[in-house]
């Protein structure tokens, strides 16, 4: 995949990238319309609060609809970082419903019989699952919640095909929200339209500030990509994606399992904090990319010369082997095997002098 068309748009947004528009319940935004200041905004409702704050000390959750946070990641947007959430519900616990009753055959009159062409076959039924899902950050100190910084609501309404839908499978889910950099206690819920089921979970995290990297180069998390596509234009406001989540103008899909198969490619994705451009504002970064094998060196790349902090790489994973046949030698280009093994990044930045070397694991099946 080449993505550097798509970043090099994303990069120019970046740092214009704002914070998302409150969005509030559809049942409450009545009742807020006479308070104009932010806030004074209610987005979380009484209800839904008191059971999130109820927990939020001891982390004990609710699971009228059970799911679990898996993964967390973020990239920098303006002065804030863009935090990103994936979580996975089974199927069953969302409540997929048939949108509309599938059609039936008509009758012209009563007691006439049907014509073939009055039959009207039915269609595979589009079920859908409609909800809410809210977000509470506090700050952290010392493993207990602080202040509230940011309440967030996000309207939950999922569809999928009836042919496809198995109620026991469980599928993976994102959101995402900007905040500047700190230590966090996210407080989530998912909850039915009426607000009679509320499940609930908890997760701390924490943002760096590029700003602090003055010593040494650091990167956001490390991640894998599956496949990436540029948007019309960037979301304004929260929401919920199924496999993928957005940032800036870009649609990415990670494999968050860090598994492949023989002869694909590793196509990785990060941002390098603490780089610094020259006086034209342009950066020189080079990076090494290298794959072991426990002790065994695998993979060596050609260096990579980068001129933005936002990388997205794609790596063949083939090694080259040296073929001997008597007194013939020759160099062949091979997929790496099925196992166990470890992509390490070796970044230096040519203007600053700053380094960093970061390390990932993952499996070639």
């Amino acid at each position: 995949m080449k993505f550097k068309h798509l970043l090099a748009l994303a990069v120019i947004l970046i740092f214009s990238f704002c914070l998302f528009a409150p969005s509030l319940p559809a049942f409450q935004k009545k009742d807020q319309e006479k308070k104009a200041p932010e806030s004074n905004i209610i987005i979380i409702p009484d209800k839904v609060k008191t059971v999130l704050n109820e927990g939020l000390k001891t982390r004990e959750v609710r699971l009228d609809i059970p799911f679990s946070i898996v993964w967390h990641l973020y990239l920098p947007a303006r002065e804030n970082m863009h935090s990103i959430f994936f979580f996975k519900v089974k199927n069953a616990d969302l409540g997929f419903m048939p949108m509309s009753t599938a059609p039936q055959a008509t009758k012209e009159e009563k007691g006439q019989e049907k014509t073939k062409a009055q039959e009207v076959e039915a269609a595979p039924a589009t079920l859908q699952a409609s909800g809410h899902v809210f977000l509470q950050f506090n700050r952290l100190e010392d493993n207990t919640p602080k202040e509230l910084v940011k309440e967030v609501y996000i309207p939950l309404n999922l569809q999928v095909d009836s042919s496809s839908y198995d109620p026991n499978k469980e599928e993976l889910y994102s959101t995402a929200y900007p905040l500047p950099p700190g230590n966090y206690i996210l407080s989530m819920a998912i909850t039915s339209l009426d607000l009679e089921k509320i499940g609930t979970q908890y997760f701390e995290f924490n943002l760096p500030n590029g700003l602090s990297y003055t010593e040494e180069l650091g990167t956001t998390p490390v991640f894998f990509v599956k496949s990436i596509k540029r948007m019309p234009e960037a979301e304004t406001k929260a929401e919920v994606h199924k496999d993928f989540f957005t940032y800036s103008v870009l649609q990415i899909e990670p494999n968050i399992e860090k598994a492949f198969h023989v002869g694909d490619n590793l196509d990785i994705f990060f941002f390098i904090l603490g780089s610094v451009p020259d006086q034209e504002g342009k950066y020189s970064l080079d990076v090494n990319y290298e794959v072991d094998k426990g002790e065994e060196k695998v993979i060596r790349y050609a260096t990579a010369h980068y001129d933005a902090p936002l990388v997205s790489q794609p790596l063949p994973m083939k090694k080259t082997v040296l073929i001997k046949k008597g007194e013939e030698e020759r160099k062949e280009q091979r997929d790496i095997e099925p196992g166990q093994y470890t992509l390490n990044i070796i970044i230096n930045d040519k203007i600053s002098n700053r380094s960093v070397t970061k390390s990932v694991n993952f499996e070639v099946k």
